[in-house]
């Protein structure tokens, strides 16, 4: 254990000087096109390296959103001021009881342009079915206006994003060392699986690994802080794409490394799942949601917008005014393309509400964006395993984007612009509950931040590259534990990493899909 992490902190030391010194301004030294024109990467001497992000997003990436019916189409109330939430419930629950059609679409409730005062939160439970105003600004806007108790304006897929037990095909990795950023590695028994099985992979947290990662020291008051409990699992979800014999090759790659020095027996296996106990093929489109003023702690009851529990789901075109804890997305395979959050109040407080929390894999957040003082623009929490793409994201005001605590690996930041706030992949130490490393194995492309903490954890990576950093003299500063950086105040080619690495995969017109060019 020991070995590996001096040879991973040499390696580091022996190639930063270099790659940093030696960078044009051009490329990366991480990731940079070849010859061919397609992408080269570089490894560690144990093989880890970026990951592929490509599979973020509805429907693993490079899918357009679909353009649902309406079924039905709800007016507002006579009385703006009067409570439409069962008003309002009445249309989903009625377009939920329909029958999907043979693409798994029951169909759209439309709001027409106008208020709509609710109390209590709107419920979307069944698969296939979309919510839609007619415009999220302008004089045909569809609004929620929150009101009465302090609530969620809306939760698709309900309380729970549940992954089924074990079947009885558990089967041991049998590697000494998956590396990070692969998708093959060689199992006990693979005699029981075929290509297209959903599978989980269950890595288990043991004390050595927490102890390299230096977590066993937190103490606050003289008592410990828990960062994460020995014996608890990461869990990723993937299908298998090719098997030859024992050896099992992933649809998308692993973000995280698996070592057995940091393993009891038979500490990361496979097993076949059924499908996740969620609602799929679901949507939030072009509509407002306005709360009243908050210039509360985010500890109090609050007003927030969007609690999304699901798969291959998106929201699109919302405007979200004055909530807290704004969305929070579980599950896997979801976009979120121009959703905009604007906070004029100042939340008040040394703990932030996170206006987004990308909890979950296989997520893209496209073109979002959020203003506001002293919050978490974005926050992720323990133990998710991406890809999760913040891609071309704009974020305005004195607020930070972080791993927020308990290890998420995987996260790409690429071309968003922080102009007075900062990028954060960092130990939070006892911070919280002792929040310790909240990201590993994350990437910052070609951002545009003020100022940043970017550290880098024993055995792990986390990458700075193509960024400029406003604040100069905070961008100098000495922290512990630095970060990769390569090529500071000088963008690389390609310029946006994730949509480079989607049309290597799916070709141009998967980015003409997501409505991009390049």
């Amino acid at each position: 254990m020991k070995s590996t992490f001096r040879n991973l902190c040499a390696f580091f030391i022996i190639h930063s000087s270099f790659f940093i010194s030696g960078a044009t301004g051009a490329t990366s030294s991480w990731v940079f096109p070849g010859p061919d024109g397609r992408l080269v990467y570089e490894t560690t001497p144990a093989g880890d390296r970026i990951m592929d992000f490509s599979h973020a997003g509805y429907k693993g990436g490079g899918v357009a959103l679909p353009v649902v019916p309406v079924k039905l189409t709800v007016q507002p109330l006579a009385d703006k001021n009067a409570d439409a939430t069962a008003h309002i419930q009445a249309a989903i629950d009625k377009v939920s009881a329909r029958p999907p059609d043979a693409n798994g679409f029951r169909g759209a409730v439309l709001l027409a342009p106008g208020d709509y005062t609710c109390t209590e939160p709107l419920r979307v439970n069944a698969s296939g079915v979309v919510l839609r105003g007619s415009g999220a600004t302008g004089p045909n806007a569809s609004t929620i206006k929150m009101a009465g108790p302090k609530h969620n304006a809306l939760y698709v897929g309900g309380d729970r994003y549940t992954i089924p037990g074990n079947s009885t095909d558990e089967t041991a990795i049998t590697d000494r060392y998956v590396p990070a950023g692969s998708k093959t590695f060689t199992v006990a028994n693979a005699k029981n699986y075929s290509v297209g099985d959903t599978i989980v992979i269950r890595r288990t947290v043991t004390a050595e690994w927490i102890e390299l990662l230096e977590m066993h020291t937190l103490f606050r008051n003289g008592k410990p802080q828990i960062w994460m409990k020995p014996g608890s699992k990461f869990s990723a979800l993937r299908s298998i794409a090719a098997i030859d014999k024992n050896t099992i090759t992933l649809d998308i790659p692993l973000p995280d490394y698996i070592d057995v020095k940091n393993l009891p027996a038979n500490g990361a296996t496979i097993a076949k799942i059924g499908q996740p106990v969620a609602v799929s093929l679901c949507g939030i489109e072009n509509l407002r949601i306005q709360s009243p003023e908050q210039p509360v702690n985010h500890s109090k009851k609050l007003y927030s917008a969007i609690r999304m529990k699901a798969e291959d789901s998106w929201m699109r075109d919302v405007r979200i005014e004055e909530t807290m804890d704004s969305v929070s997305v579980n599950g896997r395979r979801i976009t979120l393309e121009r959703v905009d959050v604007i906070r004029k109040a100042r939340h008040e407080g040394s703990s932030k509400p996170a206006e987004f929390a990308p909890n979950g894999g296989q997520i893209l957040l496209s073109r979002c964006s959020v203003e506001g003082d002293n919050v978490w623009f974005v926050a992720t929490g323990s133990r998710h395993v991406g890809p999760i793409v913040i891609l071309e994201c704009t974020f305005n005001g004195k607020s930070r984007l972080e791993g927020h605590m308990g290890w998420t690996t995987g996260m790409l930041v690429d071309n968003c612009k922080l102009p007075d706030g900062g990028i954060d992949f960092k130990n939070r130490g006892t911070a919280g509950s002792g929040h310790g490393w909240g990201l590993g194995w994350s990437v910052a492309w070609n951002c545009v931040a003020k100022t940043h903490t970017i550290q880098q954890p024993a055995s792990a990576f986390n990458w700075a590259i193509g960024c400029t950093w406003l604040d100069k003299d905070a961008a100098r500063r000495e922290i512990k534990n630095p970060g990769t950086f390569d090529s500071n105040d000088k963008p690389v080619t390609p310029r946006s990493l994730y949509l480079t690495q989607l049309r290597e995969r799916l070709g141009p017109e998967a980015l003409r899909a997501i409505g991009y060019s390049e």
